[in-house]
């Protein structure tokens, strides 16, 4: 399986538990690898053989604008599920980092991995 990678994405959204936590976006930052053949793409230089990764980050970037959540898993289960749902992707691992809430911290997270079922 081929992977396509987005590293050190950087987005706005709403986290944390407690509510004050959620009242402001604060920027998290993910790193993406995505499972896809790209044995057609290789061939054909054409984007439509592909995962446009830009319509990827642009569409994190929205939902994760529209949507609040409590725990980085339950973001980074949205994330996976997004990119498995609506690009076609067959894997996908999604590291999740919420950098600097904690003194002497440099970030806390998780890293997911789903499949296509």
């Amino acid at each position: 399986m081929d992977i396509i990678f987005l590293e050190q994405v950087k987005v706005q959204t709403k986290l944390g538990v407690p509510a004050w936590e959620r009242m402001l976006p604060q920027t998290i930052i993910l790193d993406i690898e995505i499972g896809y053949d790209l044995s057609n793409a290789c061939k054909s230089d054409a984007i439509a053989d592909t995962i446009d990764y830009g319509a990827v980050v642009g569409r994190i970037r929205d939902t994760l604008t529209e949507h609040s959540f409590q725990l980085v898993e339950a973001l980074a289960e949205h994330v996976c599920q997004l990119i498995l749902m609506e690009f076609g992707a067959l894997r996908v691992k999604v590291k999740v980092a919420k950098p600097g809430i904690l003194p002497n911290l440099n970030a806390l997270g998780v890293i997911i991995e789903r499949s296509k079922k």
